[in-house]
């Protein structure tokens, strides 16, 4: 089945908030491909729990619509849809909550397109956040992107901009794989930035290099890339420069981006948000081990300790790597000796 193709318009942006720039992309897929439909709990009426999909429902009618409290049957009837042609984006409210999901998820809809010989993908987008939020508690603050990563044919971004964030969805609403878009709730209510709205939807798997560097490159993801970047600027000022390599898809992996950037420090942290044991770090840092490439170091992780996220947001605070923790680290893994 071909990819889905649009006409794009000539170039504009807006200036907009992350939650904002999602809902731009959501408008632009439902204008211009008519087998999209958006569905979910509060998604239409209500517009989301975070406001992302509010105006929709008026502006898209029956395409737009809300669902009973049951992730396996949204994602088991998105299935089902995009078997029959349709291509719906569904939200699951919180990441936690597609665990009782994963029959629809890992057996289903990554296999699709496998079993049926390629013609009977599904592409269904899979609209959730995750993160750490004052708050939230241990059932709403995992970050799950390792574990969805670990299941061959799910393709998985976490945009951090909002550029990146509208960019993603486009793409992920054009992709004949079912495609998981993890947005963190942190970001939703965020600065407006200035958001490109129109032109051809990007190719999935882009990376980039945030901050340039020498001596250390941090590969990172997600929300937390802002804390990084924090640490970075603050490293600059004692002469230590980092780059900063922000993997926007992770699958697929743009492992060049990151191997390139060690060409020229020679040494290697990954900072992620979720906690470090089976972590994607660990499998981007077996990545580059099994490139070959010299590093200078031993390569470390920073992330979550392996504990569950407490409701108090002082508990909470003191888990996930702040921009001291980062920093710290980072000095010490410049300091080491080769």
């Amino acid at each position: 089945m071909p990819e889905a193709t649009t006409t794009a318009p000539a170039p504009a942006a807006l200036s907009l908030k992350y939650g904002e720039a999602i809902n731009a992309a959501l408008v632009r897929l439902l204008t211009e491909v008519p087998e999209t439909l958006l569905y979910g709990e509060d998604v239409a009426k209500p517009g989301g729990v975070f406001g992302v999909t509010r105006g929709l429902r008026r502006r898209f009618g029956d395409r737009v619509f809300d669902t009973p409290i049951s992730e396996s049957a949204i994602l088991g009837s998105a299935i089902g849809a995009a078997l029959m042609g349709r291509r719906p984006i569904v939200e699951i409210m919180w990441a936690d909550f597609s665990l009782v999901a994963l029959d629809q998820l890992v057996n289903q809809a990554a296999n699709a397109r496998y079993v049926s010989r390629g013609e009977a993908p599904a592409p269904i987008v899979v609209r959730t956040q995750q993160g750490n939020a004052p708050g939230a508690c241990a059932q709403h603050s995992q970050s799950l992107e390792a574990l969805f990563l670990h299941v061959p044919g799910l393709r998985v971004v976490m945009p951090w901009t909002a550029q990146d964030g509208y960019d993603a969805l486009l793409a992920a609403g054009h992709s004949d794989d079912p495609v998981i878009v993890i947005e963190n709730r942190t970001l939703y209510a965020g600065e407006k930035t200035e958001v490109r709205i129109d032109g051809s939807p990007r190719p999935a798997g882009w990376t980039t290099v945030r901050r340039p560097g020498r001596d250390v490159t941090v590969a990172t993801w997600g929300a937390i890339t802002a804390r990084v970047l924090a640490a970075a600027e603050r490293l600059a000022a004692d002469g230590l420069e980092v780059e900063v390599v922000e993997l926007t898809w992770l699958n697929p992996l743009d492992l060049t981006a990151v191997l390139d950037s060690l060409g020229r420090t020679g040494r290697l942290a990954v900072v992620h948000e979720a906690n470090v044991t089976g972590g994607f770090g660990a499998e981007v840092l077996a990545r580059v081990a099994e490139s070959g490439v010299p590093l200078s170091t031993a390569p470390v992780r920073i992330g979550t300790p392996d504990s569950r996220i407490p409701a108090a947001p002082s508990l909470a605070e003191a888990l996930v790597p702040s921009v001291d923790a980062i920093a710290a680290q980072l000095t010490k893994l410049v300091q080491e000796k080769p």
